[in-house]
């Protein structure tokens, strides 16, 4: 603030831009949902509502290895580094081009590792970032928009790569995955955020 109690240019300068870089990001997300639906899981960026809802069920003291599927614009990214340990690392899975540049350029911290793989791979990529399991596996991809044994293969392999009472944290706009959640890892905890732009389900699924 400056003498006569109105804000200072600078501060002036770096709110405007700070809200055409989130106004650019929107667009972005929802270009890419309108050309790629299959690929991307809504419309809108997930609310920080949700983002906070989803990762309540994380023990941050004792996750070390953290998979997320489907970063997008990174919402859920940030927020997981905020909250994980400095010896933690997070591997994200992005096969959107846009999305991954965006990442690569916005996220410098270095317990972040980026892959422009498919969550079909996730073994591989664990075994290749030589990282035995992992804690936590976090997901947005829109799994009603792939074929079944797209579903049934990455549910399968995320079951696999998990360490014994990891657990799988989905959240959808619909219950489309939820069939193949129970055949694998049996009992599955639903919740349901509302403060979202379109209401989302969440699945919790303890290996």
């Amino acid at each position: 603030m400056n003498e006569r109690g109105k804000p200072h240019p600078d501060n002036s300068s770096n709110r405007i831009a700070g809200e055409k870089n989130r106004f650019s990001q929107v667009c972005m997300f929802a270009f890419n949902f309108l050309k790629h639906p299959s690929m991307v899981g809504g419309l809108l960026p997930s609310s920080p509502f949700l983002v906070e809802e989803v990762l309540r069920q994380v023990d941050w003291e004792e996750a070390r290895t953290i998979v997320e599927y489907g970063p997008g614009l990174g919402s859920f990214t940030r927020r997981i580094l905020q909250k994980m340990r400095p010896d933690a690392r997070l591997i994200a899975l992005e096969i959107n081009k846009d999305f991954a540049r965006s990442l690569r350029k916005s996220i410098q911290d270095p317990r972040f590792h980026l892959v422009q793989e498919s969550a079909t791979e996730i073994d591989s990529v664990l075994a290749r970032l030589e990282h035995p399991h992992a804690d936590y596996v976090v997901s947005g991809i829109p799994f009603s928009a792939m074929p079944h044994s797209t579903r049934d293969r990455i549910v399968r392999k995320t079951h696999a790569v998990l360490r014994p009472r990891g657990s799988f944290l989905v959240y959808q706009v619909s219950g489309a995955v939820l069939p193949y959640l129970e055949r694998v890892f049996g009992n599955v905890a639903h919740d349901f955020e509302l403060l979202n732009i379109v209401p989302a389900r969440m699945f919790y699924c303890a290996r």
